[in-house]
């Protein structure tokens, strides 16, 4: 959340020696560094994120059952549907994060993505989302509402639970162990239900781009102790992140395969309301960075690329007043994509302020075309990536998934090998192998953020070799006990398989 207005000057001014420059606290107020931000607002922050990602993946994880279950679809299809809505999931955070740099700030689009999450309220009731350069008076408004003399609209999370209250199709007269495309519902349940699902992908779209970066903004890189916290802050994060995941994963996808389907989606909706809650909690710990009067990042970068093809025909004769002067390269591959210079080039000899883009900005663009590559490379990835909520789940659902006796694990509950892997590793990787690599190679961070990403790509090229190793081996035995084509029934093969897939694709 950025803070503008008149004072924004003297605020960044702090009036004590503890003071943090460049932040504000809810109310507009200079910052205490004893009394705001670092771990103090982190905690909340992370315990926000844990909620909505419980809730997040409380739906995804087991969605693929639900589709090919009580919606009856074929399990090509469920998956071809699970994968667009990951998609979708994936894409609209980009909207989001435009929304937030630009016009609203981050802590007002979380507010905004985890209200929409759970219900609206009627227009003039509720809370009241008018424009107001002051967090404090937001914050207040939320607070005064009466909310027990409002009658919510659901939304999200609430429309999804509805869609499961719907009177379900019984497909029982017309299903069979052989038959590998049930019955579908109703027209109406299945737009209702997909209307609902999109909405929570809108809703995540607000908050996700926003909740890390936000606790990012806790930290003061200008700080030697705080910058040191908010290398560990990402590795925690995270670790908490996936400790709430587990324990959410499975309870829910218990409840969703064995009790209700309702219940399975009404417990996110209850969790993404306490997740509200506490956000709100910690604001007055919050430090809120100050407005600038430049464009957002989104306007930036788009404006160079916009004037560098109006001027694809211009010849460097018109160059920006500041590019008179010797030019000193702000970085070294300032070289590189030397077409986006003439984004400084003013083609009708015009000087008016806006007309041209300065080195900063022409750098900024620069920036993001040397990204990807990387962009491209981890596209690979999230190809992997999908498999654990559609091909694993599908495949776990076959297997014999009886731990002891009397108790079968839930198919989409595999998935919580995921967090308890990365709940194992992480202090590992924090506590014994960065420290280890940081005397080493003499980096904070111990290795590069793209030999992490290198080690990543390879480690999932492993895994889905052991993947495919791991349903070759699953066909067979299906083919030997003459269970093809019998998706009700058990393969005799232990769910053990394949956690070592599972394991290798989310550590790094």
């Amino acid at each position: 959340m950025a803070v503008s207005g008149g004072n924004a000057y003297e605020a960044s001014t702090p009036l004590l020696d503890d003071g943090v420059d460049g932040v504000v606290d809810y109310k507009n107020r200079p910052v205490l560094r004893s009394k705001s931000g670092a771990w103090r607002s982190a905690i909340f922050i992370i315990g926000v994120e844990v909620a909505e990602r419980c809730a997040y993946y409380g739906i995804g994880s087991n969605l693929i059952t639900y589709l090919t279950g009580p919606l009856g679809q074929s399990t090509a299809t469920a998956a071809e549907n699970v994968n667009a809505w990951s998609g979708a999931a994936s894409l609209l955070p980009l909207f989001g994060a435009f929304v937030a740099d630009s016009f609203l700030g981050r802590y007002r689009t979380i507010i905004i993505g985890s209200v929409l999450y759970i219900s609206w309220q009627r227009s003039g009731e509720g809370v009241s989302w008018r424009w107001n350069p002051h967090i404090g008076e937001v914050f207040t408004t939320i607070l005064a509402s009466d909310w027990r003399s409002n009658q919510p609209r659901p939304l999200g999370l609430g429309l999804l639970t509805l869609s499961a209250v719907l009177p379900s199709f019984s497909s029982s007269d017309c299903e069979s162990d052989t038959d590998v495309n049930p019955c579908s519902p109703p027209e109406l349940q299945i737009v209702f239900f997909f209307f609902s699902l999109y909405l929570v992908a809108v809703a995540q779209g607000g908050h996700k781009p926003c909740v890390q970066a936000f606790g990012a903004d806790q930290f003061d890189a200008q700080h030697p102790q705080e910058y040191k916290a908010k290398s560990s802050f990402f590795n925690w994060w995270y670790f908490a992140l996936c400790l709430g995941s587990c324990a959410m994963l499975l309870i829910l996808n218990y409840i969703q395969d064995n009790l209700n389907w309702v219940i399975g989606f009404g417990i996110p909706c209850i969790v993404m309301a306490f997740a509200l809650v506490l956000f709100l909690l910690g604001t007055m710990t919050y430090r809120f960075s100050i407005k600038s009067d430049e464009k957002g990042p989104f306007v930036r970068i788009g404006r160079v690329f916009v004037n560098a093809a109006k001027n694809w025909r211009t010849t460097p004769s018109a160059i920006a007043p500041e590019e008179e002067s010797p030019r000193i390269l702000p970085h070294q591959g300032s070289d590189q994509f030397k077409f986006l210079d003439k984004a400084m080039l003013a083609p009708d000899g015009s000087k008016e302020d806006g007309k041209v883009c300065s080195i900063n900005e022409v750098e900024e663009a620069k920036a993001v075309l040397r990204l990807v590559p990387i962009w491209t490379a981890c596209l690979v990835y999230a190809i992997v990536f999908a498999q654990s909520s559609t091909l694993f789940t599908k495949q776990g659902v076959t297997l014999d998934r009886s731990i002891g006796s009397g108790f079968a694990i839930p198919a989409a509950s595999l998935q919580s090998f995921i967090s308890i892997s990365v709940v194992i590793f992480i202090p590992i990787y924090d506590r014994i192998f960065v420290p280890i690599a940081r005397a080493i190679t003499l980096k904070p961070s111990g290795i590069t953020m793209l030999q992490r990403i290198g080690t990543g790509l390879l480690l999932s090229l492993i895994s889905m070799v052991i993947a495919a190793l791991v349903e070759k081996k699953r066909l067979e035995i299906a083919i030997e006990y003459g269970l093809v084509d019998k998706p009700k029934a058990t393969v005799p093969m232990s769910f053990w398989w394949l956690v070592p897939a599972i394991y290798i694709v989310w550590n790094w």
